[in-house]
């Protein structure tokens, strides 16, 4: 193994192909940087049903020239509305659509995941992606990365990337082991066709629903959140949180039932019970995160994603973390051209702080979800107007 010639392009290898990872691969390949992508699956595919690109996030999308894709594929809700659980009586109603452009300088979308993976897939264009590749780790030697897979095979990098899930293997490898937080938040995910969904809920009547709003009705014990998905918004994509001191799954997620998640909620309000009853097809996640990680890089390895900030979904900003630290990364990566370990440093250094509150509000987010009455949201202006495509170091040195 020996160093790189100076005058060769960048090499890196990314562990994972969700949407962190296949984000940064596209940032990557945008600034020249040579990268490839191994996957553990032998199937490219999402499961979860919808994701959410804040502002934050169509930012980075409007950056890798991405934002049109984005726009055929996402919904762009017209408003928030909030219910109580039980009588659908209306908490408050937020416009979004005609204010999220001029405050945060983007909108806010909402997509089927499965569409974005797809896109990202597209984007990367002829960057190699080899399925069926289980990373067991990965190794700096002789200032060279080299990640392990469990067939015996190696592959040398200028820099490993672990974009390998909350459960990574390079994380585990270079951080500990230790097992994550169980967050005491079970969530079942699940679609119904948008004709299925009332227009009219609350006492007699009095609420009127447009298809094209995010709504949420807030409980004791959980809360139910939909929002419209695919680009002319004609589903109703459904996330159903409850509270539960246990999850007893091996797996992160389960093939669960309507009767199941209808059984979670008795006694909420029956609109809502009527549209679980369209219900089709039901999974089941046990939600977990972990504490903010100080550091996540060592050597020539680094982490990205859900492997170095595994947050709860309360502020719907997993996906759009990764996907800003994949922008960050190959942008530290070109400005620190002449030193790896500088730039790989200063891709933590700018992320870190903000991930971890990430992950804090999130569980703040639950914590006051469960308190009833529940407190008015807390402000997530600051994560919208935040733009990753804007060089903070520089920023923050003018």
């Amino acid at each position: 193994m020996t160093q790189r010639p100076a005058k060769r392009p960048l090499r890196l290898v990314i562990i994972g192909a969700g949407i962190g990872g296949l984000a940064a691969a596209c940032a990557l390949r945008q600034r020249g940087i040579e990268v490839a992508v191994y996957e553990r699956s032998s199937k490219l595919e999402e499961v979860g049903a919808g994701v959410q690109i804040g502002p934050n996030g169509v930012k980075i999308f409007r950056a890798l020239g991405l934002e049109d894709e984005l726009q055929r594929s996402a919904f762009e809700p017209i408003n928030m509305v909030s219910l109580t659980w039980d009588e659908a009586r209306l908490r408050h109603r937020e416009p979004l659509k005609a204010v999220a452009r001029a405050q945060y300088g983007a909108p806010y979308m909402t997509a089927h995941r499965a569409d974005i993976h797809n896109l990202l897939r597209h984007a990367i264009g002829d960057v190699p992606l080899r399925l069926g590749a289980h990373c067991i780790g990965a190794d700096t030697v002789k200032g060279i990365a080299v990640a392990r897979f469990a067939d015996g095979s190696t592959v040398e990098a200028d820099a490993i990337i672990g974009a390998d899930g909350i459960r990574s293997a390079i994380r585990a490898q270079h951080f500990g082991t230790g097992e994550p937080r169980f967050t005491e938040m079970v969530a079942w995910r699940c679609m119904v066709p948008m004709d299925c969904v009332p227009t009219r809920v609350g006492p007699g009547g009095s609420v009127t629903l447009d298809h094209g709003e995010y709504f949420g009705w807030i409980g004791p014990n959980g809360h139910v959140i939909c929002y419209p998905i695919g680009g002319k918004g004609d589903v109703l994509n459904i996330f159903g949180g409850h509270v539960s001191a246990q999850w007893v799954e091996e797996s992160w997620s389960v093939p669960s039932s309507r009767d199941e998640l209808i059984a979670a909620k008795a006694g909420w309000n029956e609109a809502l019970l009527d549209m679980f009853r369209h219900v089709e097809h039901v999974f089941k996640w046990g939600i977990y995160d972990r504490d903010p990680l100080p550091e996540w890089t060592r050597g020539r390895v680094t982490l990205l994603g859900d492997a170095a900030h595994p947050t709860m979904p309360t502020l719907a900003q997993g996906a759009n973390m990764a996907i800003e630290d994949g922008y960050v990364l190959a942008r530290d990566l070109v400005r620190h051209s002449d030193g790896i370990d500088t730039a790989l440093k200063a891709y933590v250094t700018e992320r870190q702080p903000r991930t971890a509150q990430i992950t804090l509000q999130s569980r703040q987010q639950f914590a006051n979800n469960r308190k009833v009455p529940p407190p008015p949201f807390l402000d997530r202006s600051w994560i919208f107007t935040f733009d990753a495509t804007r060089d903070q170091a520089a920023l923050q040195s003018a």
